[in-house]
């Protein structure tokens, strides 16, 4: 269980994560967002269909992504954020690296964070998160946006990105992050190749072991188009589909999706196997 301003969210079942991207340039959803009625609307829709949380971001971390300067960000995310939770009462987490953002999305009704550099690019995030006693998700990623697919390699993919992120809960934790507050994510696609994504998925029960929940991003991500023949993005729904099957026989308790409906069908399903 994590324990949000907004209510316990509970994981004896796998959680759904609605992605809602407030930004011009996500690779799948860009564009769509901005406007904060649509997003409201995005947001109640995504909670129809069984989403337990809806993860709000205003910039772009998809391969190659340029930096967005905190105003800019600022200016994206406040006015969407307000109307998501206007809309919604599951918990709402913020998708930033940024603690400046962090302060003002929880002043507006944000539970959660969601960091991308696992508390790295900012050195004051973890702390405010201790402060304001809310979870967060720690993510493994090699490099930066703009860099992460430049090269990326490994002598052992999951072992390494499993110790980064033990490293990563262990400097929460000292930071003052409770240990029931802390979701680890393996980071799929960022910085790895098909074959690192491949091994993360059919591994993940080694990041599991951790010992925190652990939240996976599939939903529509390259690797799959590229496994599928280099497939776009709108073609991509039964390859997600199976990456999130496998990722939740291997232990993953949090599915950040774009579909949510039908990935919340593929969950249930997968849950009914592996607990025959």
């Amino acid at each position: 269980m994590l324990r949000t301003r907004s209510g316990p969210l509970v994981l004896d079942r796998v959680a759904l994560v609605g992605i809602l991207n407030a930004t011009p340039d996500s690779f799948s959803d860009g564009g769509r967002h901005l406007d904060p009625g649509r997003a409201a609307a995005a947001a109640a829709e995504m909670v129809a269909e069984g989403a337990a949380m809806v993860d709000v971001g205003a910039e772009s971390t998809r391969p190659g992504a340029p930096p967005v300067p905190a105003d800019e960000e600022r200016r994206r995310l406040l006015p969407v954020l307000r109307a998501v939770r206007a809309a919604v009462r599951v918990p709402i987490s913020v998708d930033t690296s940024k603690a400046t953002i962090v302060r003002l999305a929880l002043e507006e009704g944000a539970d959660v964070v969601n960091d991308v550099s696992a508390g790295r690019f900012d050195p004051a995030l973890l702390p405010l998160c201790a402060e304001q006693g809310v979870p967060v998700v720690l993510m493994h990623m090699q490099g930066t946006p703009v860099t992460m697919q430049l090269d990326p390699r490994y002598a052992d993919v999951v072992a390494e990105v499993a110790a980064f992120l033990a490293e990563r809960a262990g400097a929460a934790r000292a930071a003052g992050v409770a240990a029931d507050a802390i979701v680890v994510d393996p980071g799929i696609g960022f910085g790895k190749t098909v074959a690192h994504n491949c091994a993360l998925l059919a591994r993940l029960d080694l990041v599991a072991s951790l010992g925190y929940p652990v939240l996976v991003g599939v939903s529509r991500k390259g690797f799959i188009g590229q496994l599928l023949g280099e497939r776009p993005t709108n073609e991509r729904l039964l390859g997600t589909a199976a990456a999130v099957a496998l990722a939740v026989a291997r232990g993953a308790r949090l599915v950040r999706v774009h579909d949510v409906g039908a990935m919340r069908d593929v969950a249930r399903v997968a849950e009914a196997v592996v607990g025959a």
